[in-house]
């Protein structure tokens, strides 16, 4: 076993696309759809040039992701000028609310072992990594 932060992320990352494939899966999303569907649900009204920059998306992908999730039920798009905005339909409502559950479910079962000023410890320290993390993707795009 290799004790390295890239392993420990690689292991969790795998159990929780599992856990989260099989939640989602019972509502009809995938995760690969989980990301916009968030972006949408915490600000109402983007538009999806504002849904691709925010999630890195390329635009292709990102069209055909909005586009599935208007036919799945879960977005409403209404043309305002040049642009439609997005926000979520009583269905995406429910499953943004579901899938928002997933997580705190899977830190539950994850973290059941830690006490509470352990996995308060473990939560900053993690916030900390992916604060410069995203710093350094910030100075490697330029």
């Amino acid at each position: 076993m290799v004790n390295t932060l890239a392993y420990y992320s690689t292991v969790l990352s795998r159990s929780f696309s599992a856990y989260a494939a099989h939640a989602l899966e019972q509502i009809g999303l995938s995760q690969g759809l989980l990301y916009p569907l968030f972006y949408v649900g915490r600000h109402p009204g983007c538009t999806q040039s504002e849904l691709t920059g925010a999630l890195g998306l390329d635009w292709g992908y990102c069209q055909r992701s909005t586009l599935r999730l208007v036919e799945d039920g879960f977005f409403l798009r209404e043309k305002q000028g040049r642009a439609y905005r997005l926000t979520l339909s009583e269905k995406g409502i429910q499953a943004f609310d579901i899938s928002h559950q997933v997580f705190f479910d899977w830190d539950n079962d994850m973290l059941q072992s830690l006490s509470e000023e352990e996995r308060a410890q473990l939560l900053t320290l993690l916030a900390k990594v992916k604060e410069k993390e995203a710093n350094t993707k910030l100075c490697t795009r330029r």
